[in-house]
């Protein structure tokens, strides 16, 4: 029998494949598609304080080799989350992690307050791939001072779990990764959606109404993959990657490259038992090479 569990920070996850915010809604609206509970967990989509419309429509489009989002964090805001969702976690029977998003550290540390004094998740994703509007919108992960500022705010009110999602729009991903692991993160979560966009050669227009989205998919794996390994050679906290994952060998690219799990997000869009598969890849990846862990293939990257 395999070992798939991993621990993260002050958790236990039964297997190291979790699904990646804004791919999996708030988790209840796929129960009745997959067994969500055959996952090591699930990240949210992010929560704000005030309910979000989101950027104007149309706001994703598909690309070759992936896709283009530019949804604008929308969500139905921390109270609603609470009194609407939250309670839904209690019959799950994997971790469930809440992303957290904010304009001001001040509204981050409102959502975690109000997410606290509950009990059914696990932990915090923070994203701070989110402007900030206090200091002209410039975005919390691409400045040391901002990343660090917003982490050891949010450290203060929780012991749960606390990952950090970074962006790879950064000069240096690990500089941003060393800073939020001296302000207390337990863990980071890497890489969030590359800025992309597409034009629509007839109307020379822009495919996304912002003009600018998110790229993710299969096209952004290598760039990803580089990022976790860069990043896990230079921190000692635990690193979950994403980015392009539709595979059990995807996910095992990552784990070798030193990353404890992974998250598929886009590969769910196209097939929702993604997840699930890989999971299963996994496994028999491990048993067919008689790995009785799985993490005993975390950072086993032969470099010559």
């Amino acid at each position: 029998m395999v070992d798939m569990t991993v621990k993260i920070g002050n958790v236990i996850f039964k297997n190291p494949v979790l699904t990646a915010s804004g791919t999996f809604g708030y988790g209840d609206e796929i129960g009745d598609l997959i067994d969500v509970n055959s996952l090591g967990g699930i990240i949210t989509k992010s929560v704000t304080f005030n309910p979000r419309k989101g950027n104007p429509p149309p706001r994703i489009v598909e690309t070759s080799a992936g896709m283009l989002n530019s949804i604008g964090l929308a969500n139905i805001g921390v109270k609603r989350f609470v009194n609407e969702k939250i309670q839904l976690y209690k019959s799950f029977g994997t971790r469930v992690i809440v992303s957290v998003a904010g304009e001001t550290i001040r509204d981050y540390c409102k959502v975690v307050e109000y997410i606290e004094k509950e009990n059914n998740i696990d932990g915090y994703e923070i994203n701070i791939s989110c402007p900030n509007t206090e200091r002209g919108g410039i975005y919390f992960g691409i400045d040391r001072e901002m990343s660090r500022d917003v982490v050891t705010e949010i450290r203060k009110l929780t012991s749960k779990l606390l990952i950090v999602k970074l962006t790879p729009n950064v000069t240096s991903i690990s500089e941003i990764a060393e800073v939020v692991e001296e302000a207390g993160a337990d863990c980071v979560s890497l890489v969030n959606s590359f800025i992309g966009m597409a034009v629509d050669v007839k109307t020379k227009k822009p495919k996304i109404k912002n003009i600018i989205g998110g790229l993710t998919g299969p096209c952004i794996k290598p760039l990803a993959l580089a990022k976790v390994y860069e990043v896990c050679s230079k921190i000692e906290i635990p690193v979950i990657g994403i980015g392009g994952i539709a595979t059990g060998d995807d996910a095992l690219e990552f784990l070798i490259a030193g990353a404890s799990a992974v998250q598929v997000g886009t590969a769910s869009f196209f097939d929702p038992d993604a997840p699930i598969k890989i999971v299963e890849e996994i496994k028999i990846y491990l048993e067919d090479n008689g790995i009785k862990r799985v993490s005993e293939i975390v950072g086993t990257m032969i470099v010559s």
